[in-house]
């Protein structure tokens, strides 16, 4: 099976430390491209260098919800600079969390909307992410709206009746180890119900270890598998089937480059 690991964060130093070894590991479990997520200009840049030096790899620029209140005057400026650079792929992640008080609100919003807007300019796609915050972040989608389907709503938390409300914007959505844990009933139960066309995975790396390797204190791309394989339960399919659905999501989600899709043949 070949599979996309589409939100991991490369430039951890739980993991850039010793990331040849980490893409070994992911290359021996089928993953052909790993997607590297950024929450900050300095992340934005680490990521580009990461791409620079391992042509599995991509990467996002953005601005995260926790670190808005720390964009600087010129943020916008910058991540379309660096969004020229090669190897990347989306505007993210970014969106609201209102779980954590780290950014006000309205500063998340604001920071928020103005990102979409950059995405929408440089027709890139969005990677969002949002948390205890699902109206205001589909009210702003709504609002200032990229052209045409490109946006996920990475890592998953809801059920049915929200995964009917993302899928109803034309939104992607991506599953990460969450949907393996014994009380994520929901989210396996919205799983099932997105459509072939709009599922991705992801690992969320360092973050969210799956199940059966959740006691595994630092994540994975290579743990991308056992998404795969409980997403596969959940939405009764064969697990080499919905590998190959979900990178060819990835794929057309991310522009990838063609030498991913002719891997995944």
């Amino acid at each position: 099976m070949k599979l996309t690991d589409t939100h991991c964060h490369l430039t951890d130093g739980r993991l850039s430390g010793r990331l040849e070894e980490v893409l070994a590991r992911a290359e021996a479990a089928g993953v052909v491209a790993a997607v590297c997520a950024a929450g900050s200009i300095a992340d934005s840049a680490a990521a580009a260098a990461l791409a620079e030096r391992y042509e599995q790899v991509f990467w996002m620029a953005g601005v995260h919800p926790h670190e808005a209140k720390d964009a600087a005057g010129d943020y916008l400026r910058q991540l379309e600079r660096l969004a020229g650079r090669a190897g990347n792929v989306a505007i993210g992640e970014i969106g609201l969390d209102y779980h954590y008080d780290f950014s006000p609100p309205q500063v998340q919003r604001r920071v928020f909307a103005e990102q979409l807007e950059l995405a929408k300019r440089l027709d890139k796609p969005v990677v969002i992410h949002t948390r205890e915050a699902l109206d205001d972040t589909l009210a702003i989608v709504a609002e200032v709206r990229p052209a045409g389907r490109r946006i996920v709503f990475h890592s998953f938390t809801g059920g049915p009746d929200e995964v009917a409300r993302v899928l109803e914007t034309g939104c992607y959505v991506s599953f990460s180890g969450i949907a393996t844990f014994k009380k994520s009933g929901d989210v396996r139960a919205a799983a099932a119900l997105v459509p072939d066309d709009r599922i991705l995975i992801e690992t969320d790396a360092p973050y969210l270890s799956p199940e059966p390797v959740r006691k595994m204190k630092v994540n994975e791309p290579a743990n991308v598998l056992h998404v795969l394989r409980c997403l596969a339960a959940a939405r009764n399919a064969a697990a080499e089937a919905l590998a190959e659905t979900t990178t060819a999501n990835a794929v057309r989600f991310f522009a990838l480059d063609t030498s991913v899709p002719d891997a995944v043949s």
